[in-house]
């Protein structure tokens, strides 16, 4: 069986061809541009790859309302061209095959449940933390949905109290992406985060900021597996430092021994690594697949 997958980033995409092992057989990148062009070249990457189902992990907001005329459609995203564009709908009119259609985030939690850190756990949260921040939730083995979808990059955040920092968020300042991103942290040192030396002032901040926003996510939601991915968590100092804090927030209320005794084991990288998302936007596609078995039946 062959699946597509797609990763859409605000930055770049990634198409893939992988099977039902999660295991990728090909993969083509390249920089995300107007949504003509880009879905462009996803289709050419596709055409001729019979591929049984194609999933899709995208950078949002998305509408993912089946009974609304904009279901597939990226929403109000600040990405200049992409708001209100019908990516499913553009793909949907040259392949008629199952497809699976959720955030980039969310879809890194599935393929981390999968194939990858979060494996055999009914429940995982997967925070991305790069351009942006985002945070994707499998809980008692669904995917969380709602109103729209988990958008907690955008999370109030109580301010350090040695930072004066507003924070760059378009439309709210100082929340939890425009504190902690990774043009949050260029933006306040004026310093990428790979040329931030490691005993630096900015990865304490970094630390308190995402510390929040993991013991916020335990208290809400419980989950068996925090995993923390994403080109800021590239600096692997940042996970002692976050679970070190996340166990003093936490001040023992939370009384499980993941926590307390084993949390080396509970906040992790992504087993997956770099390929979380495309393999995520695999299993998408996987269970698009049984979706339209179980539809037509």
């Amino acid at each position: 069986m062959l699946i597509g997958g797609i990763e859409a980033g605000g930055t770049k995409f990634i198409c893939g061809i992988g099977n039902e092992k999660g295991e990728i057989l090909e993969s083509i990148s390249f920089p995300t541009e107007a949504p003509d062009l880009t879905l462009e070249k996803c289709i050419a990457f596709f055409k001729d790859k019979a591929v049984e189902a194609i999933g899709v992990g995208t950078f949002g907001p998305i509408n993912l309302e089946r009974d609304s005329s904009h279901y597939g459609f990226i929403t109000t995203t600040p990405k200049e061209g992409w708001a209100n564009f019908d990516f499913l709908g553009t793909l949907k009119k040259e392949f008629q095959i199952p497809m699976g259609w959720d955030t980039d985030v969310n879809a890194a939690a599935l393929g981390e449940s999968r194939w990858g850190a979060a494996k055999g756990l009914s429940s995982c949260i997967y925070f991305t933390i790069g351009t942006g921040i985002g945070m994707g939730a499998l809980i008692e083995g669904n995917l969380i949905h709602g109103l729209v979808h988990p958008e907690a990059g955008h999370l109030s955040v109580r301010s350090h109290e040695k930072d004066d920092f507003r924070g760059i968020c378009p439309f709210h300042g100082d929340c939890l992406e425009g504190m902690a991103s990774g043009p949050a942290i260029e933006k306040r040192w004026n310093l990428k985060g790979y040329d931030i030396p490691k005993n630096h002032p900015a990865w304490d901040l970094e630390a308190y900021y995402i510390s929040r926003a993991v013991t916020g996510a335990i208290l809400m939601l419980s989950p068996k597996k925090i995993i923390l991915g994403g080109g800021v968590m590239n600096q692997h100092h940042l996970f002692p430092m976050i679970r070190k804090q996340v166990q003093q927030e936490l001040n023992q209320y939370i009384n499980a021994e993941d926590i307390i005794f084993g949390i080396d084991d509970y906040i992790v990288p992504p087993g997956l690594g770099s390929r979380a998302g495309l393999c995520g936007a695999l299993a998408l596609g996987m269970d698009a697949i049984k979706n339209h078995m179980t539809f037509t039946e």
